[in-house]
């Protein structure tokens, strides 16, 4: 089994009396949630999941954790159940249990009911935005689309080019060009000497 540690803070508002934060070791891969285009078959967003209109948004929450330090990244928000939101956040000096709590503490006023995940990206870094790809050319990542592209689905290969509407990847020796709106869910496919055993 290939694993990772990854730090991981989570509050749990369900519980009051006990000790609502705790750290949580080894856990699996996720993708990022981002829509579809109209019309196709695409996860959903955290608004139709949790069945209201999230206030703040995803620069809300963004901005809420700059104001804790600017250097703070928010990579991606998934609602993984109805009352649950999973941030991934990034640090140029790196993420730890202690940037996690801070940010977690940061944002809880924010975030109601939710019972909230804090993460650092892991080797498996979630891809949600344009930045993301650009960032990263060069590395392979696994694509899944919400439509069909040329009869295929799923994608694994090196990113060749980003820009600002689509991807570009090489996979099973071909390129092709991804449109960002037809990407349902995207990540780094960790190298072999990045992988901890």
């Amino acid at each position: 089994m290939i694993g990772e540690w990854r730090w991981l803070y989570s509050s749990d508002t369900f519980h009051p009396h006990t000790n609502p934060l705790r750290e949580v070791g080894l856990r699996p891969a996720f993708f990022s949630v981002s829509s579809g285009a109209g019309g196709t078959k695409r996860r959903p967003t955290i608004e139709e999941t949790t069945g209201t209109n999230l206030q703040p948004n995803e620069s809300e929450i963004a901005a809420k954790i700059a104001e804790l330090d600017p250097r703070i990244e928010l990579i991606a928000v998934q609602a993984p159940a109805r009352e649950s939101l999973r941030l991934f956040i990034d640090h140029p000096d790196g993420v730890g249990l202690d940037l996690c709590e801070r940010v977690t503490m940061q944002v809880r006023d924010l975030l109601g009911d939710f019972a909230l995940e804090v993460s650092s990206p892991g080797i498996d870094r979630p891809l949600a935005k344009p930045e993301h790809y650009a960032r990263f050319v060069g590395h392979e990542a696994r694509i899944r689309t919400a439509e069909p592209i040329g009869g295929r689905r799923n994608f694994t290969g090196r990113l060749t080019a980003a820009g600002a509407d689509a991807v570009s990847i090489e996979s099973a020796g071909e390129a092709i060009e991804i449109p960002f709106e037809l990407i349902s869910r995207s990540n780094l496919v960790p190298e072999l000497s990045e992988v901890q055993s």
